[in-house]
C-alpha cells in the first residue's frame, strides 16, 4: 500500500465471483490506466464458498492497486460499509463486480470535483437511464425504492448501486448507518439526504453480465424486515 492517499477509492463487494472477478479487474485496472488517475481498488469480499477470494489475491499481488479484504460471512453491506472506511482517497467510488462503469466513474468525479454536490448517485430508472437487467429485477428496484420514498420519505429514484462521494464529508453518514445487508446502501443515501448533504443523480446504462450471485427471491424476506427495521431508524432519527 503506498503511503500517499490516492486521489480516488473504488469499493467492489464480491460474493462467489469467480467466474468474472479475474476479467472485471483485469479490464477494469486497464481502462483506469488509460485516465492516468492515482487510484486504489477495495475488493470487499464476503463469505464466498467458490474461489474468489484465491482469485483476489492474485489479483492483489498483481496489481499494486488492489486490495482485498475478507469479511468472513456473507453480508453485502457490512461488506461495503468496512470497505468505505477503509478507502483513502478523497473521492470514493461504490461499484459492482458486473458493472465497473468508468463511464459513471468519470461524469461524478466532473461533478464531485466541480462542488457541485456531496454525493452522485447513479440511478438506473430516471430520465435517460437504460435497465436492461430481467424485468423482475428493474420491477424490484421500482418496489424497493416506492416504498423508501413513502415510509422514509426519500426524494430520489435510486438507492442502490452505483453511487460516489467526497469521502471527508460522507464517512459521518456512514457511521450513523445502523442497517447492513442489502439495506446498507438505501440508509446511506437516505442518510445522506436527510443529513443535509447534497445529493445528485445520474441516469446510468446497466447490462446483467451475469445472474445475481444471491437468488432474489430468497433474498426478500430479509429485505422487508430490513425496510421496516429501516423506517423504524429513520422515523426515530436513530444513529450508531
Amino acid at each position: 500500500m503506498s503511503p500517499t492517499p490516492p486521489h480516488l477509492s473504488i469499493v467492489i463487494p464480491v460474493y462467489n465471483e469467480e467466474g468474472i472477478l479475474h476479467s472485471a479487474v483485469v479490464d477494469l485496472v486497464s481502462r483506469l490506466s488509460e485516465l492516468r488517475w492515482n487510484y486504489e481498488i477495495l475488493l470487499a469480499e464476503n463469505g464466498s464458498t467458490d474461489r474468489t477470494v484465491a482469485i483476489a489475491e492474485e489479483l492483489a499481488a498483481k496489481f499494486p492497486e488492489v486490495q482485498v479484504h475478507s469479511l468472513g460471512a456473507p453480508n453485502y453491506g457490512k461488506a461495503l460499509r468496512q470497505g468505505i472506511l477503509r478507502a483513502r482517497g478523497e473521492f470514493v467510488f461504490c461499484d459492482e463486480i458486473d458493472l465497473c462503469d468508468t463511464d459513471f466513474h468519470q461524469r461524478a468525479l466532473e461533478v464531485l470535483e466541480s462542488d457541485r454536490a456531496d454525493m452522485v448517485v447513479g440511478s438506473k430508472v430516471m430520465v435517460g437511464a437504460e435497465d436492461r437487467r430481467p424485468w423482475l429485477r428493474h420491477t424490484a428496484t421500482l418496489v424497493i425504492n416506492g416504498m423508501l420514498r413513502v415510509l422514509v420519505g426519500f426524494h430520489g429514484t435510486d438507492t442502490h448501486g452505483l453511487k460516489a462521494f467526497r469521502r471527508t464529508r460522507l464517512i459521518p453518514v456512514v457511521e450513523h448507518c445502523v442497517v447492513d445487508r442489502d439495506l446498507f446502501a438505501s440508509e446511506f443515501v437516505v442518510r445522506a439526504e436527510r443529513e443535509g448533504r447534497r445529493v445528485v443523480e445520474i441516469p446510468v446504462h446497466i447490462v446483467e453480465k451475469r445472474p445475481p450471485s444471491v437468488n432474489l427471491f430468497k433474498r426478500v424476506p430479509k429485505v422487508l424486515r430490513d425496510i421496516a427495521r429501516l423506517t423504524v431508524v429513520i422515523r426515530t432519527n436513530r444513529a450508531a
